[in-house]
């Protein structure tokens, strides 16, 4: 007798290893670990930060103050830029290998991490470091990094990412290996509180970027694990983010934000997804490269033109985000899509972030530099779909 076996085609979760080695330390007075957490990686410390406000706020001498008390010999890389470039890199890079380090503390937000990472990794090789970002090179036996966190928004502190603008070239890339995660990370929601309101917004929209990237990305219809957690995540940082900015020194929301946004880009959102992208981090590198656009106000001005924009070749997965999200109930999913992209961009302008290209002082003849810019982001990570055609038409609807 004859069995025939019919396969029914369903959608099941795909496979995936989550790997997240960095221990995080979390809560109130936790900095003054940093000095035992980073001496078990080396002696010998190049402490990077940025322009000198952890010296008023009274963090960069906890740090320091627990480092020489571990024993630490300390060699200082300050003045990163919260568009951390090329050039300050390189300088990093010398002097870690000059000084013969042997392990990175950075003090600060996504940017500070950022470049700390790329130090480390260059550090240990002979070749630019710019090789990492254009696809070149790939990263083997970075030194070891521990960070301590002062701004809620990229989620550096506990993924294997970095992104740096070549100011050279104009080009703003970003890279990611495994072996880049920090070691240690201490995450004192204390050390947020002096963030003015604007970068706490722009921290927030960060955050809802990562998770949006992933949700509306992923080709799977019917996530619900995935999708309950990114909805979660996305209602948090708003919740969070307006408890702040009524109180800036709203501890209990600062905390909140501050682990939203490490969830947001940890490994934990992508889970089991599949292939996901980042399209509208790829094209508001080219703002920032271009115009140097503090990063969260330039998702927010791109945000809710990307959303109508893929809205219209999928607008289910975009009606239940207006549905779970943001409690609408009624309507077709066009009409659904469309109010849920309307809410989120009236909360962008609720705490006053940009809405629009006009917003950032971008004039729209600029439109066709910017695409051009992008596409070459494009290519480095292997999103042909997005060429400048496209990109433009996400622009004109900015």
């Amino acid at each position: 007798m004859l069995v025939t076996c019919h396969l029914l085609t369903i959608n099941i979760m795909h496979n995936f290893v989550f790997h997240n080695p960095t221990k995080i330390l979390f809560g109130k007075g936790t900095i003054p670990a940093i000095g035992p957490e980073t001496m078990s990686f080396g002696g010998k410390v190049l402490l990077v930060y940025g322009s000198g406000s952890i010296k008023r706020n009274g963090i960069y001498q906890q740090v320091t103050d627990s480092l020489c008390k571990s024993g630490a010999e300390i060699v200082e890389h300050q003045g990163v830029q919260s568009n951390p470039i090329l050039s300050h890199v390189r300088e990093g890079i010398e002097l870690a290998k000059k000084q013969k380090c042997q392990v990175v503390c950075a003090i600060g937000g996504g940017s500070v991490i950022d470049e700390a990472k790329a130090i480390c990794a260059g550090a240990v090789v002979d070749h630019d470091v710019w090789k990492f970002f254009t696809g070149k090179k790939s990263v083997t036996a970075p030194l070891p990094l521990t960070t301590v966190l002062t701004l809620a928004a990229s989620g550096s502190e506990m993924n294997s990412g970095m992104v740096i603008t070549n100011e050279e070239t104009q080009q703003k890339f970003g890279f990611a290996n495994k072996k880049l995660h920090p070691k240690t990370s201490v995450l004192d929601p204390q050390a947020t509180c002096s963030v003015p309101a604007d970068y706490t917004a722009y921290g927030a929209i960060d955050a809802i970027a990562h998770v949006l990237e992933f949700y509306f990305t992923t080709q799977d219809p019917d996530t619900p694990v995935q999708d309950r957690f990114m909805e979660g995540l996305v209602i948090n940082a708003m919740e969070s983010c307006d408890r702040v900015l009524a109180d800036l020194n709203n501890y209990q929301g600062r905390a909140d934000l501050m682990w939203t946004a490490t969830l947001a880009l940890n490994g934990l959102t992508a889970a089991g997804l599949g292939k996901v992208g980042f399209p509208m981090h790829l094209i508001e590198h080219s703002l920032s490269a271009l115009y140097n656009t503090p990063h969260g106000a330039g998702l927010s001005a791109i945000i809710p033109a990307w959303m109508r924009h893929q809205s219209q070749r999928a607008p289910q997965r975009f009606a239940r985000f207006a549905e779970r999200v943001f409690a609408f109930r009624s309507g077709s999913p066009e009409e659904l899509a469309g109010k849920g992209i309307a809410a989120l961009e009236e909360w962008f302008r609720k705490i006053n972030s940009p809405t629009s290209l006009q917003d950032l002082n971008i004039p729209k003849e600029e439109i066709p530099r910017i695409a051009e810019n992008a596409v070459a982001q494009a290519k480095v990570w292997r999103m042909p779909d997005y060429d400048s055609e496209r990109i433009q038409t996400i622009l004109a609807g900015c």
